[in-house]
């Protein structure tokens, strides 16, 4: 029998012993963010359990807790330092980017470079949790929705379960340069959502499962020889809709020589370019997608025609009135009602609604709204429509904008004050919410709760429950000039 090396036995007897020491987990967070947050955050009298209302409404225990949100929004913005707001409380570097008063830890030292680093390198890589989990990215079929933020050439996605911001985008393909995105549609599958600018004359399409960009897409003619030079000069591409099959999408210029394009959303490619349009702005399709509507911004009137841009026909919103360019009604957006031969429009000069019959042509309705209507969004499940009337300052005392409802029978208009100079609306029929982007661009507006990386006032979103039609007493901050909203079906 062969004996056991004394040293072997020690060796034994010393792991025997010892006690597994367990690594500390300091609220689901990585160890070395865990560190900084539970000395410098969750002290008591600050973002704890016990004293997160009064800090802003903003709990930092945990990891969990942290993307629950604060009283003014998500501080803490996934791959996207720029756009979380924590940061710019926590730096005082001017190399780090913004820096926002109060200097938090509040009344205590403030944290060192390496530890704003640290926290904003964390945040860029998806601000995971310990295991590696990183928040809103583990189901692609994700309820969300899109908004497009004019000043600062940015999408932001919300979460529809907790209505918070759950992503900032960058869209546009001139770095240094504004692209202005104007609107942003999600396709009627869910699967891509599709984005147009002022001050370019693409459109780009994304991925929503993981919102990854997917192409780029021009809406003009271009140079033999190359993908980008524009033989046109159009851009203010300000509208567009998709084709229920999601192949197709159907976009305008906004100019007084306005353009229309119809593009391959597939191929990614141009199939026909139409100029000489007169202020077109607003655009719908009729049921059988055959015929596109197009109002014109400036005048009594929208253009029918086909959807190989031929045959046009300018028809007028005046029944008793030819068609014209003077500006009287001043048509903005237009929407196809659930009969499927009504088309409601925004009439920004005569504060109103027309509805306009398809069929013979003639307008039958005309529902008065807020002062300057703008927008129009259907809630399929209660029957009504929504509209933002962007300056109204009459209706209600201390407002600057409303909503105006109308029901789908009988075109009955109710109004409630909402936001400040409101303009994009969603409907999320999931929770039974409409979302009210306001844009905030005056400076009698409600004051940002912090800066942005952009130049300009920050905007904020509402929220409207359908089924009270009453104001949430809840608004989240976005970056500037928050525009147009989509909701992904």
């Amino acid at each position: 029998m062969k004996t056991v090396p004394l040293y072997v036995l020690l060796i034994l007897l010393l792991w025997s012993c010892s006690k597994d020491v367990a690594k500390v987990n300091r609220g689901n967070y990585p160890d070395d963010i865990g560190k900084i947050i539970t000395t410098s955050c969750t002290q008591s009298g600050c973002h704890n359990n016990q004293s997160y209302k009064a800090a802003g409404n903003y709990n930092l225990q945990t990891w969990s807790d942290m993307f629950s949100g604060a009283g003014s929004g998500n501080p803490v913005i996934p791959f996207n330092s720029k756009f979380s707001s924590l940061c710019y409380y926590i730096n005082t570097y001017n190399d780090l980017g913004i820096q926002n008063v109060p200097t938090m830890p509040l009344n205590k030292t403030p944290l060192t470079y390496a530890q704003v680093k640290t926290i904003k390198d964390w945040i860029d890589r998806g601000a995971p949790d310990i295991n590696g989990k990183i928040m809103w990215a583990d189901n692609p079929k994700l309820k969300k929705l899109y908004a497009v933020n004019q000043g600062c050439d940015v999408v932001t996605v919300f979460d529809s379960e907790t209505q918070l911001p759950i992503r900032y985008i960058d869209v546009g393909t001139k770095p240094g340069s504004p692209d202005t995105p104007h609107q942003i549609r999600v396709s009627p599958d869910g699967a891509y959502w599709y984005v147009v600018f002022i001050n370019n004359n693409v459109m780009q399409k994304f991925r929503c499962s993981d919102d990854s960009y997917v192409g780029t897409i021009p809406l003009t003619p271009v140079a033999a020889g190359t993908s980008t030079n524009p033989l046109s000069d159009a851009t203010d591409w300000n509208t567009f809709v998709i084709s229920k099959n999601g192949k197709r999408a159907y976009a305008v210029s906004w100019r007084t020589s306005g353009k229309v394009a119809v593009v391959d959303l597939e191929k990614q490619n141009l199939l026909y370019f139409a100029p000489a349009f007169y202020e077109p702005h607003g655009i719908a399709l009729n049921a059988a997608e055959d015929k596109l509507y197009i109002t014109a911004q400036v005048g009594n009137y929208i253009t029918v025609c086909d959807t190989n841009l031929l045959n046009r026909r300018d028809l007028s919103l005046q029944n008793d009135q030819a068609p014209s360019q003077f500006p009287i009604l001043n048509a903005h957006d237009i929407i196809l009602a659930p009969n499927d031969i009504d088309f409601l429009i925004t009439c920004q000069q005569s504060n109103e609604v027309r509805v306009f019959n398809s069929l013979t042509e003639q307008v039958t309705a005309v529902i008065p709204t807020g002062t300057y209507p703008q927008e129009i969004v259907y809630a399929k499940k209660l029957g009504c429509f929504y509209v933002s009337c962007t300056y109204d300052s009459t209706m209600f005392r201390g407002s600057m904008g409303v909503i105006t409802r109308i029901t789908a029978v009988g075109y009955n208009g109710s109004h409630l004050a909402c936001g400040y100079q409101p303009h994009g609306l969603a409907v999320d029929e999931q929770t039974s919410l409409l979302y009210v982007l306001s844009r905030n661009g005056s400076s009698a507006g409600p004051q940002p709760h912090h800066t942005s990386v952009c130049s300009g006032r920050n905007g904020f979103a509402s929220f409207v429950d359908l089924l009270s039609f009453r104001v949430l007493p809840k608004r989240v901050e976005l970056s500037v000039d928050p525009y147009f909203i989509f909701a992904r079906p």
